[in-house]
């Protein structure tokens, strides 16, 4: 499995060419969300279809394929290769869980060629516990941050037992070289097309969570998960008008109209840590506060709980947030020292 991050040599070849040059037996590849060639955005779908650059079948894993059991047949080794951004949001991981149990049914071998989380830094945000606010953006009961790498979320997998009727898959970690936790890596492909650059691959944790509101976080722009805004003045004086553009979401807030908010483009990226202080500044300044939560389902699945939308209605602040998640961090990251395979911050 893998996508346009599956690259190696100095970012000069793709995994597949590589492998198909040196005469594996290639069957098929299964694309991502995004895609295989990364220029599907956000919740749309992924056909099967083939590879113009390779003629490789392609097969897609997000949302469901009725025939993957058929097609899981046609192979004695699993490889996956995908670039994370460390937010238990972003379906990667998900995809990875598919996979994985796809394996363990059929007896299929994984091997995972681990790669750096950009955001690796940071463990932070709700704990997902609850099986109802479950989704392929709130999979596994994981902080926001969940500080780990595919391979290390693989281990966690397999070791939670996780997987349906807590199966385990065979599965083999291909470690990264001279890398920790602590590092600040800025990924040389970007994994998806609203995740442009290194700051909004950092900002994207904290940013994410408007998705389930009314303000826009910068889709349709040419900042996406750098800009945040709504059509009223009182949100900022910094402007922007979000459109239709091409690879990015169809459903786009504020479309067509000035909004109005924060620019964060020159924010030092490897500073920023994930905060809800932008989500209760925006709440705190609507004015019709009904109008904030449009999509709240959505929201609570984005933060794998209902207390958080609750907490932010109820006037709480950042501080007394956090402090309702130390417990549920704490176990988190108890549970996590089991799996890691890189050395932590200090």
């Amino acid at each position: 499995m893998g996508n346009q991050t599956t690259i190696i040599g100095n970012q000069k070849d793709h995994l597949v060419d590589v492998l198909i040059r040196k005469g594996i037996d290639l069957r098929f590849a299964f694309a991502p969300e995004h895609g295989f060639r990364g220029d599907i955005e956000r919740g749309e779908r992924v056909d099967n279809a083939i590879d113009e650059k390779t003629g490789l079948n392609l097969f897609t894993l997000y949302g469901g394929n009725a025939k993957q059991d058929s097609i899981i047949q046609l192979i004695d080794v699993m490889i996956f290769d995908l670039q994370d951004v460390g937010a238990r949001f972003y379906t990667y991981m998900t995809s990875m869980h598919h996979v994985m149990d796809l394996c363990a049914r059929h007896g299929k071998h994984l091997i995972v060629l681990d790669r750096p989380n950009p955001n690796g830094d940071q463990i932070d945000g709700p704990v997902r516990k609850d099986d109802k606010f479950k989704a392929d953006i709130s999979f596994h009961k994981v902080p926001i941050m969940h500080g780990l790498t595919m391979g290390e979320m693989a281990q966690m997998i397999n070791g939670e037992k996780w997987l349906e009727d807590g199966r385990h898959c065979s599965l083999t970690v291909i470690p990264v070289k001279n890398y920790d936790h602590s590092m600040m890596y800025e990924l040389p492909i970007m994994p998806s097309p609203s995740l442009p650059n290194h700051v909004a691959v950092r900002l994207y944790g904290s940013l994410c969570l408007f998705e389930g509101t009314s303000i826009s976080e910068g889709r349709g722009t040419d900042w996406p998960f750098q800009v945040i805004g709504y059509p009223d003045p009182v949100f900022g004086d910094f402007k922007f008008i979000p459109a239709e553009k091409k690879g990015m979401a169809k459903h786009v807030e504020g479309k067509g109209v000035v909004n109005y908010g924060l620019d964060l483009r020159d924010i030092d990226p490897n500073q920023h840590k994930f905060t809800i202080k932008y989500l209760i500044d925006f709440y705190n300044k609507m004015p019709d506060k009904h109008k904030f939560f449009s999509r709240a389902e959505f929201f609570d699945k984005l933060a794998g709980t209902d207390e958080l939308r609750k907490q932010i209605i109820a006037g709480k602040t950042e501080e007394e947030i956090r402090r309702s998640w130390e417990v549920d961090l704490d176990a988190y990251k108890k549970m996590r020292n089991k799996y890691v395979l890189y050395k932590d911050p200090k």
